[in-house]
């Protein structure tokens, strides 16, 4: 297969990432709400200092943390995009999606084809579901750390229309993007969550690839339905809303990291990807790290449905070539 399946993964992602751009752009802006920065350890009242000012509490002001606005819906995120923003919104950074496609996608995609084709047994024709993950989680990894600029443009473009006028960073495409952040933050802040990244990518690709060829054979195996559009669609569904649940709260704690802003000189808001998981938890409670989760398999069941359909039919399409 060689550079084919590269060619075949490719096109199909592109397919996907492009149809199903809104609904990424809504999960991640779902992501990002209820995110407050907590206050340090040293800015708290000590104790010792608590009680020796009880007396004088009526004349000293302690600062309450601001109540965070309500969390609203997957519709509701929707529809006050569109009335802020514009429709055209909803495709906010689908230049880097397309760019990320491109790096991240094809390169796991046809990775994983390789190491299939590598680790099938030649006298069954099968492939062990073990090895199967194992493969998807060495071509998601190596896929991640290709497409990570991409990916850090992409979650900072969709974010943007959030932030205050004042604030946003106006990225014009994800080349300006990619190019103001290596020469405003250094070319490392490109690679910005990698070890988020790489880790979300290991899971989706060993859960996404290797449960749809699991679904798939045994659908097959089981004369349940015969080998067409309906086995394809049912097989890509179930493996999306595996994808979705392994992948949702490496994705949150990746699209904060992200999406952070370091201003010159000062500490930034996280310290790494273990710091923001723990902050998020201790702020917002643990079912954070599942904010967002009904957006994301809107958006993962129909993106593995159109990914592994398009991918079906060009292979279809290329298999003289």
């Amino acid at each position: 297969m060689g550079v084919k399946g590269f060619v075949e993964g490719g096109i199909a992602s592109i397919v996907a990432g492009c149809s199903t751009h809104p609904m990424d752009l809504i999960k991640v802006r779902m992501q990002l709400q209820g995110e407050t920065q907590v206050p340090k350890p040293d800015q708290a009242l000590r104790p010792a200092m608590a009680s020796a000012t009880r007396g004088a509490a009526s004349s000293i002001h302690v600062p309450v943390p601001p109540t965070p606005p309500p969390r609203v819906g997957l519709i509701t995120v929707g529809v006050k995009l569109i009335q802020q923003e514009g429709v055209a919104a909803l495709f906010s950074g689908v230049s880097a999606t397309m760019l990320r496609q491109c790096l991240y996608s094809t390169t796991r995609m046809g990775l994983y084809d390789i190491l299939k084709n590598k680790w099938t047994d030649p006298e069954t024709g099968n492939m062990p579901l073990q090895r199967k993950i194992g493969a998807g989680l060495i071509a998601g990894a190596i896929g991640a750390t290709v497409g990570n600029p991409a990916d850090v443009a992409m979650v900072r473009m969709q974010a943007d229309g959030r932030l205050p006028a004042a604030e946003r960073r106006n990225y014009k495409s994800v080349v300006d993007a990619i190019t103001r952040m290596a020469k405003q933050e250094g070319v490392t802040s490109l690679w910005r969550g990698s070890s988020m990244t790489v880790n979300r990518a290991m899971l989706v690709t060993a859960s996404q690839l290797a449960s749809y060829d699991q679904f798939k054979e045994t659908i097959l195996e089981k004369e349940l339905m015969r080998d067409g559009l309906g086995t394809h669609i049912t097989a890509s569904f179930a493996a999306g809303f595996v994808a979705a649940v392994a992948s949702n709260p490496v994705d949150v704690i990746k699209t904060r990291v992200m999406n952070m802003k370091v201003e010159p000189g000062a500490a930034p808001p996280y310290k790494g990807a273990l710091d923001c998981a723990i902050q998020t938890v201790r702020s917002e409670g643990p079912m954070a790290l599942y904010k967002g989760f009904i957006p994301t398999i809107s958006r993962q069941g129909p993106f593995t449905v159109v990914l592994f359909v398009t991918l079906e039919q060009v292979r279809k399409l290329l298999k003289d070539f």
